[in-house]
């Protein structure tokens, strides 16, 4: 992954962080309020209809206006202008916090008019097993504007607003925790890329260093088979051909490994051509079935193209064909029975391989095309290789936009599907040509979005 690629991800993830924690922090602080503000309303009504319960209880009537004051958050004075019973008054107070469901504790005083202070009176809790705090119990406000008033403050009301406030709180917690593991998936984003730079690195050179000592080595086997007194010798002859096919094998696999580099880095560019498919094809299977032959199997192809171009990188779908067809040489069971068939629609190019191999399970079949995955087989490994090869093929394909898709089952065989989109002969046909050069291309440009 590109570290442009990384740096859009984390900036858009910061984001709609930011987005989300602003959304979610107007949210609670909204309900904080309307809590609050619910508070104030039922224990403002609360205690103005515990005045009007004590001025009828006296006889008296109420003040024409001042008669519930808030003095803090959690501290009212009622002014009723009349002299107060403190067992009638904490009567009132509970049944009108009843009414209104207002299950909060709290506590009461009476001015004494006399003394100039405030008489305590008693601290009420709606919930028996509760304890009030003792340090923050008494010191209830007076007013020195009214004669005769209580004063109520119920100690536990952020407690009791908070409460209320359960669900903000837990999508809260939630949302927290979701953030933290967004920190930790880019902290291991992050040191993932990290880590496959570092492998990439490796392996990139440690080819390169590769190709130097290959070199000298198929010099050296050339050299040596042309020596007329290895040429005497059948013995050194055997040898020395066992060294050139093992250095040409590996010279193979090294250099597909740094084209796929090339891939991975964005330094790959196809050499787009027009050329026509069963003149390819046919130069495929002629090389390919002399390989087939020499195992005792047979490779059968049926072509039906009628001279169908398209437009592609040839060496690189040439390439293709031969992966695919040295998979279904490699996996036989014991003698090759491979089938290649090719046929057109008015829009695209199918080239199916058939075997008769030893197939693939469905649980590994959707994993074949990862870089360096193989089929586990436990610790027989009768097939060498790296678990490049069909990485190349669909790495191509993408590039390239054509489908490749695989059908496989144990015991039962592997068939490979390609296709590719036509481009037919003719200026008839032209304005269908340019309709196809343009879907590849903007296929090739999505993979390469996509893959990016």
């Amino acid at each position: 992954m590109k570290n442009s690629l990384i740096f859009r991800v984390i900036l858009l993830g910061a984001i709609a962080i930011a987005g989300i924690i602003g959304m979610q922090a107007y949210w609670v602080i909204n309900t904080w309020d309307i809590n609050e503000e619910e508070f104030s309303k039922k224990a403002s009504l609360a205690l103005y209809r515990t005045a009007c319960g004590l001025a009828d209880l006296n006889g008296g009537d109420l003040p024409p206006r001042n008669i519930v004051n808030q003095r803090t958050t959690n501290s009212y004075v009622v002014n009723i202008d009349s002299e107060i019973d403190e067992d009638h008054l904490e009567y009132f107070l509970q049944k009108e916090f009843e009414r209104l469901a207002l299950y909060v504790d709290f506590e009461y005083a009476v001015y004494d008019c006399t003394t100039n202070e405030m008489m305590y009176g008693n601290y009420c809790s709606f919930n028996p097993g509760s304890q009030a705090d003792l340090t923050k119990l008494g010191n209830l406000p007076k007013d020195d504007k009214f004669t005769y008033y209580f004063s109520v403050k119920f100690p536990n009301r952020s407690g009791y607003l908070l409460g209320k406030m359960q669900l903000s709180i837990f999508f809260s917690a939630i949302l927290l925790i979701v953030l933290l593991f967004f920190a930790y998936s880019m902290y291991i984003m992050l040191r993932q890329k990290r880590l496959s730079e570092l492998q990439k690195d490796f392996i990139n050179n440690m080819t390169h260093e590769f190709k130097t000592p290959i070199s000298t080595i198929k010099i050296s086997a050339d050299v040596f088979l042309n020596a007329p007194e290895v040429q005497g010798n059948h013995r050194l002859i055997r040898y020395a051909n066992i060294v050139r096919e093992q250095n040409k094998r590996l010279n193979s696999q090294v250099e597909k490994v740094l084209q796929l580099a090339r891939i991975e880095q964005g330094n790959f560019e196809l050499k787009m051509e027009q050329f026509s498919v069963p003149e390819a094809l046919s130069a495929i299977v002629n090389s390919t079935a002399v390989q087939v032959e020499k195992q005792g199997g047979t490779l059968k192809s049926d072509i039906q193209l009628n001279g169908l171009t398209i437009e592609a990188d040839r060496l690189h779908f040439t390439n293709i064909l031969h992966n695919l067809l040295d998979n279904a040489i490699k996996y036989c069971c014991e003698r090759p029975e491979i089938k290649l068939l090719a046929y057109a629609s008015e829009r695209e190019i199918t080239i199916k391989i058939e075997d008769k191999g030893v197939g693939i399970s469905k649980e590994h079949l959707g994993r074949v095309f990862s870089k360096f995955y193989r089929v586990p087989t436990g610790n027989v490994h009768k097939v060498k290789g790296f678990g490049l090869g069909l990485y190349y093929v669909k790495s191509i394909c993408d590039a390239q936009g054509w489908q490749l898709t695989i059908d496989s089952a144990p015991g039962a065989g592997t068939s490979v599907y390609l296709q590719i989109p036509v481009l037919k002969p003719g200026l008839k046909s032209w304005w269908r040509n340019l309709r196809t050069l343009g879907a590849n291309y903007f296929r090739r440009t999505a993979t390469r979005l996509t893959s990016a």
